[in-house]
């Protein structure tokens, strides 16, 4: 089956010289996609021609990240979606987990790749941007082409037929201090083959017709929600980087009709001034959905008031998809309510002995799941099988209750996790960072309020000796080895940290301090 022959304008979108897609650096047409389409899906094939075998994306904003991950689903070569913002040690070692061979990465991650291609066997990198021409040649251990040198050289699509599906890989951080991946969980059910996938993601789209705006990093769940739209024959319109009018002028502008942002994003067009918003018509937008955090109730009534009811929410996450949602209207009824669980998802509320508390009692927030829906990460039997309570009961770690009517409210988080600009982050990474620092006895790192990420992380110091240590000497130690999102913002030194009769960081009373209720997290 050619490029030209698969279901790609499903939907009877525009003729071949409409836009499809648009980042800053220009407009490809249908016609201009489809060739580059075919000719990226026959690079990716060439290269990662073995089961198991992926490419890597960078997550810049750019056209060739939305176009390498359509085509790796078209080609069924998997693609795993990487931060940008990773050091070469991190990138190296989800390199090695997800059997990376090749990386397509703009020309500020370029450095970070071939550090980290000192550590690991990769064949090709293929490098875009402004400065890609003259980065482009061989290094020590491996080739580097420019993204117009390699989609001149590369070979047109091969027959798919028979190949597997290979849904992306995303990576989140846990309780272990190692990242995991899992693969974007669009569609509840395994698909045999990459063009049984194809079909089933553009039949089973939530995205109305129209562009769709990409306003986050395409190294997230939601924002590479942009990539299944595209395949449906629908336009993308990419934003470089979140800027609050450039939004609003692109919403008009292209007549966007769909997006996916998180509260950030809205507190900071909210923030803008009356007569700058007024400036812009967003009557297009049909959908504007929000994950990544809690909203809380004035931006989103704010946000209602302005946009009109076309606010969807979702609660769920990359390593399972959606497990409740709900859209304006019922909020509206509902103020502070996640929604109702979707099918075949059933909720539970469980208190410590795992039994079922009644409704309007708060508990462990569970859904009970069928086999093919529940949560796997890859290569990481011990983090799938701690994400269930029971057998087919999962949670992802938050505590909640339900009203009659089914509605779910989270109420607490039990899990160590903060949520900070809708990017889900796990201390344990910069405390096992921040403990391998000679000078550093015992340490803790929470997440406190910040006015506009909901979250920041803390990082609070036990000093080991009494030589002198200092908040920047910590910031730079954490930068050698982390992503900067991932280090704290603040530190504190203290004298000891609360700890439990099993040594266990008492982190409810550690974080009680700096919040303004008893409820220790954002929104």
């Amino acid at each position: 089956m050619s490029i030209n022959a698969t279901p790609i304008g499903f939907r009877g979108n525009s003729s071949a010289k409409a836009m499809a897609l648009v980042d800053a650096t220009g407009t490809l047409t249908w016609e201009q996609t489809r060739d580059v389409l075919s000719r990226v899906a026959g690079g990716l094939q060439a290269v990662a021609a073995r089961p198991g075998q992926r490419w890597a994306v960078l997550g810049d904003n750019a056209i060739p990240t939305v176009l390498t991950h359509a085509a790796g689903i078209l080609a069924g070569v998997g693609t795993a979606a990487l931060s940008r913002q990773l050091t070469a040690s991190e990138l190296a070692y989800q390199f090695k987990d997800a059997g990376i061979v090749a990386v397509v990465t703009g020309v500020a991650g370029l450095a970070g790749v071939l550090a980290a291609a000192e550590q690991v066997d990769l064949e090709l990198i293929v490098v875009h941007g402004g400065e890609a021409e003259a980065a482009a040649g061989t290094h020590s251990r491996v080739e580097v082409r420019s993204w117009a040198q390699w989609l001149a050289q590369a070979p047109v699509i091969s027959d798919p037929v028979g190949r597997p599906a290979a849904p992306m890989l995303v990576y989140t951080s846990g309780t272990t201090g190692r990242p995991s991946g899992t693969e974007v969980r669009w569609l509840a059910a395994a698909q045999p083959t990459a063009v049984h996938y194809l079909k089933a993601l553009i039949e089973q789209s939530h995205t109305p017709a129209g562009a769709h705006l990409v306003a986050g990093p395409l190294q997230h769940n939601g924002p590479l929600t942009a990539v299944r739209h595209l395949l449906t024959g629908e336009p993308v319109v990419v934003l470089e980087k979140f800027d609050a009018e450039r939004a609003l002028a692109a919403i008009e502008r292209y007549a966007v009709t769909s997006s996916v942002m998180v509260p950030t994003h809205f507190q900071r067009m909210l923030s803008l001034p009356a007569e700058v918003r007024e400036r812009y018509d967003v009557s297009s937008l049909r959908l504007l959905a929000h994950t990544g955090s809690a909203c809380p109730v004035a931006v989103k009534m704010a946000m209602i008031d302005w946009f009109g009811p076309v606010l969807v929410e979702s609660y769920g996450g990359s390593e399972v998809g959606t497990l409740c949602r709900i859209g304006s209207n019922d909020w509206l009824a509902r103020r502070g309510s996640v929604g109702r669980a979707v099918p075949p998802f059933e909720v539970l509320v469980l208190d410590d002995d795992g039994m079922p508390l009644p409704v309007g009692a708060s508990g462990l927030l569970c859904f009970r799941a069928p086999t093919d829906h529940g949560i796997r990460y890859h290569h990481d039997p011990a983090k799938t099988a701690s994400a269930y309570v029971a057998p087919g009961v999962l949670t992802l770690g938050d505590i909640g209750r339900l009203d009659d009517d089914g509605f779910v409210y989270i109420t607490d988080r039990a899990a160590d996790m903060v949520v900070s600009g809708g990017v889900n982050l796990y201390p344990a990474e910069s405390e096992q960072c921040l403990l391998a620092h000679p000078h550093v006895g015992d340490v803790a790192v929470i997440g406190i309020p910040h006015p506009d990420l909901g979250e920041q992380l803390l990082a609070l110091v036990v000093p080991a000796t009494t030589d002198p240590l200092s908040a920047a000497e910590l910031e730079a130690w954490c930068r050698r080895t982390l992503a900067p999102y991932k280090c704290p913002r603040r530190y504190e030194f203290v004298e000891v940290l609360p700890r439990n009769a099993m040594h266990k960081l008492d982190k409810p009373a550690l974080r009680r301090p700096y919040w303004p209720s008893a409820r220790t997290v954002a929104g």
